[in-house]
């Protein structure tokens, strides 16, 4: 067994992560795909900072003033997420939920903490050089609150894909 065990390794940990596995692969600096839908009921994808709320369960997302994506949530608040990695084994959560608007764009809001962190997490001990100096941009804040979540890690298919 432990011969199939060492060759099969490359594969990793399979099928969805649990509650602590997803906190964690959320706290690193990974990017999310947001995708909105656009005037014509297109889906427009823009990849984003995040931040997640474990103990509520919910996305932080903080978008520039003239940011289409952030005028497209406020018109309409369906929103997907799609956030992975391209570490092997891979590990991917998907969201679809309802964007709530905390903030229209300002300067000096809620969203600066939070931007603080990200800032830390996305850039490392770098982040508040970059942030800082843009803190007099005005920005929007949204809460995502997922209707559907899914997740998965390692190299296999899921069972619904198999033929049996």
């Amino acid at each position: 067994m432990e011969a199939a065990e060492t060759t099969q390794s490359w594969r990793g940990k399979i099928g969805g992560m649990a509650i602590a596995e997803v906190d964690d692969f959320l706290s690193e600096g990974v990017l999310a795909r947001l995708s909105a839908i656009d005037e014509s009921g297109f889906p427009y994808i823009v990849p984003i900072w995040f931040e997640w709320q474990s103990d509520e369960g919910t996305f932080w997302v903080i978008a520039r003033k003239k940011s289409k994506w952030a005028s497209l949530l406020a018109s309409n608040p369906k929103v997907g997420l799609s956030i992975d990695d391209d570490q092997k084994p891979y590990r991917k959560v998907t969201v679809q939920g309802l964007a709530e608007l905390v903030e229209e764009p300002n300067v000096g809001g809620q969203w600066v903490k939070i931007a603080e962190r990200m800032s830390v997490r996305y850039l490392g001990e770098h982040g508040p050089d970059y942030l800082v100096p843009t803190l007099n941009n005005p920005r929007w804040l949204f809460k995502i609150t997922p209707t559907t979540f899914l997740t998965w890690q390692g190299v296999d298919w899921h069972e619904r894909y198999k033929d049996k």
